[in-house]
This record gives C-alpha cells, structure tokens and sequence, in this order.
C-alpha cells in the first residue's frame, strides 16, 4: 500500500558568523571588486580572504564584480545597493533575491508542491545489496502520475552517503551489479555509498513535443501554454529530485542528512538548479554541465565554440523559459550569472567536474565561476577552494579540495567517467553533513 509523505522540513541553518565587513578578494583571474564607502569612492581590493575593516553599516557594494577582466554581478550586493557582511544578511535577504532572480530570469518558476505525494516501496535483497524500487506518486490540480526511484543499499551498514543521480539517458537497470562508467552502481555500493536514480524522461521527456506530458501537465492545463516565466524540462528535473528527497528522507536504511545529488551535462544543470534551491541536499555535484550550468554565461563561446545561453535555447527549446530566451543575444543584461549559483549551494559541499576537452562546455568557465562563487562560501569561513595560487589551467586528473568545494579537471572529452567518480568516490565529501 502506498504511503504518503508528509511535508518535510528543512535541515537546521548554522548559526549565523559575524563578521565586520564584506570579503574582498582576488583568485587566480577573479577579481572582486571593492566596496563603495559613504562618500562614492572605491574601496582597492585586498588579497583573498583578508577582509576590510570598515563598519558593515556605512558600506555599499559595487554593482559588479571582475572576472577575467569582464564584468559580472556581484553576488554580495543586496538590491538595494548594500553590502552582504555576514550569513545573516545572506540567508536572510541575499540568498532569496537570488533565487527569485534565477526563478524568474534564467530556470523559470517551479512546480509546485503536489496536493498529494505517496511511496510505493518493493525491497529485494540481491546479494549484499538491499534493491528498492519505489514509485513516486504525485497529485497536481490536473491529475495524477508518478515517476520511480531506484534505491541501491549496501546491506549491513548505514551508507556512508548516497549519491541521487538525475539520469536523462535512462541507462539505470534494476540490477545491483551493473557498472559503467556513467552509473558504476556495484563500485559505488562496494566502497560503502548507496546509489538512487530518478530517470528524467519519466519526469518531463527530453523532446520539445511531449516535455509536458509526465509531471507539468499535472499542474498546468494541458491545452494552454505555460506562463512565460514557468519552469520547463531542466526545472522539471531539479523538482523531481526534490520530490525524490522527500522519500530519501524518511528511508530509515539511509541517513537522510548524506544525500549528493549528482547530474552530468544536462543533467548536472538541473542538479544545480536542484542543490541551489533544496538546502536538503548535503552536497551537489556538477559533471561538464556547461551552458546553464557550471559555465559564465557572460563569456559567450569561451573562445573555444563553447554553447552560449542563444545556442542552448535554440537547440534544446524546451529546457528553460521564454524569459530566458530573451536574453539569448544580450546575456551583458542578464541580472544573475552562474558563479552565484554555485554559491547559493554554499555553506554544503560544492563539486565541479570540468574535462580537457569539452570545448562545448567551456572548461574555462566552468572553472572560473567555481573560483568567483569562493567569496560566499568565505562568509561560512569555508573560503578555501582548494586551488591556493592556482589559476587557469590547473593539473589535470587532480582532485582540488577545500573543506566544503572541490575542483577537478579530468584528462579527456564530455563525459562521466570512472576518473570521476574515483574522485567523488574518495572525496569525503559527507563528512561536514553532521556538523550542519
């Protein structure tokens, strides 16, 4: 029989870190710039994680910030022109005008929380791994449909962490002994991690034709168009693995509070998007998410044919909304850039996986915006990103780790590989969850 889950809620916030005035920095070809005092003058910047003396209270912050020598919005800047000085104001004010900026301008609105949610949960001892296959039930004002959530757990022991992967190639087979690269299932499960799966063609299908079909068209009138600035296939994916989370966190062979969410390519967008928004997840893992992902919209192709935000829309028009679109040509006007994403993750663990030769991706920039999202996570006092003195191009097939970001750059094309899970496999990266 089915069971409902209840609304959950959200993990304990740390408590707030005072500081005196807002972090300037400058990593590798990340510059932020200074603040601007009670009188319109630019405070210089100063080296990374040394910060200003100057009462938070009489500072401003500049509108932008310097990245590779272009200009990007600051992510320490309040809408009304203040600085961010301490978590405080940054889980208070900053943290949602982000959001909000993301949700109307880049990833559109999301779905809303079902009227009804249910689990249907079937458990098979295969060997030293317990198999669950639980169908996800959802209930929207339009209708009723679910979508399913494979669960692989080491038998014997509370997983170490598990790893929630959002699958679009639907390469996830209910066998506990499969292994790939993309899904190693029986690696993962021997080295102590217990692996979920939610296939995203059973939550909105990856065609421009029927991306509605499973779960939007449960909350949205089949027969009208959605809302210019309503979440589309991407948004659709991150909402599944939430709705996946709500699950997880009642599965008592589990610890809830060790959950990564995971995405290669387009994918790892939607993983993003998902580990921005849900403060449930312990970590997130970007693999070569490129456009709209890990990479800075404003550095166009890269140099190197990278996709910009015009090519995504134009190829794959169902991943994001109208008013995303509008800014294909014109991405200097967007109000938000991807650096802030990736610090709407912090204080959790933030991975970024970038590969040699993922032109399309823009590897660069994937490995500049994982540098300029330091100064939030410097707030928590979790500034260091591991990469030191490191700048563009760093070691390849080396696992660069602070205490809450990981950076690698893997030898080789677009893909997710053992390299890559070796690393995410050996990164210890539950390890704070408790702590939180």
């Amino acid at each position: 029989m089915p069971t409902s889950i209840p609304p959950l809620s959200r993990r304990r916030v740390p408590p707030p870190v005072t500081r005196t005035a807002t972090s300037l920095f400058v990593v590798g070809a990340v510059a932020v710039a200074g603040l601007v005092g009670a009188g319109g003058g630019t405070a210089a910047p100063v080296a990374h994680l040394a910060h200003a003396s100057a009462p938070a209270a009489v500072l401003s912050a500049a509108a932008t910030v310097t990245i590779d020598g272009t200009q990007y919005p600051n992510p320490l800047r309040l809408l009304d022109g203040g600085a961010v000085t301490d978590v405080a104001q940054w889980e208070g004010t900053r943290r949602a005008e982000l959001l909000a900026a993301f949700r109307e301008n880049v990833y559109g609105q999301p779905l809303p929380r079902p009227t009804r949610q249910t689990a249907d949960v079937q458990s098979t001892e295969v060997g030293d791994v317990l198999r669950k296959k639980v169908t996800i039930g959802i209930t929207g004002p339009e209708g009723t449909g679910s979508f399913t959530l494979r669960l692989f757990v080491p038998k014997g022991q509370t997983p170490r962490g598990t790893f929630l992967m959002i699958d679009h190639r639907g390469s996830v087979s209910d066998d506990p002994g499969q292994s790939s690269d993309y899904a190693p299932v029986s690696t993962i499960t021997r080295a102590g991690y217990a692996f979920a799966q939610i296939d995203a063609e059973q939550i909105a299908p990856d065609d421009s034709g029927i991306y509605r079909s499973k779960m939007i068209n449960l909350f949205y009138p089949s027969g009208s168009d959605l809302p210019d600035d309503a979440g589309r296939a991407i948004a659709a994916w991150a909402w599944g693995a939430s709705r996946a989370m709500d699950y997880l966190q009642t599965d008592k062979d589990i610890d809830p509070s060790k959950i990564a969410v995971i995405g290669h390519s387009r994918s790892g967008k939607a993983a993003l998007w998902a580990g921005a928004q849900d403060p449930r997840f312990a970590a997130v893992i970007s693999n070569n998410s490129g456009s709209t992902g890990a990479k800075l919209a404003r550095r166009g192709d890269g140099g190197v044919g990278a996709e910009t935000v015009s090519r995504v829309n134009s190829s794959f028009p169902h991943w994001f909304p109208q008013t995303y679109k509008d800014y294909g040509d014109k991405v200097d006007e967007l109000p938000v850039d991807q650096h802030e994403l990736m610090g709407l993750v912090a204080p959790r663990t933030l991975v970024v996986a970038s590969a040699t030769d993922d032109s399309n991706a823009d590897p660069e920039g994937e490995f500049l915006a994982y540098e300029a999202a330091t100064g939030i996570y410097d707030l928590y006092g979790l500034g260091d990103n591991g990469l030191g003195t490191t700048g563009w191009k760093p070691a390849a097939d080396t696992a660069f780790r602070g205490p809450a970001m990981s950076y690698h750059l893997r030898s080789g094309g677009h893909g997710l590989k053992a390299a890559d899970w070796n690393i995410y496999l050996k990164g210890d990266l539950f390890s704070r969850s408790a702590q939180r």
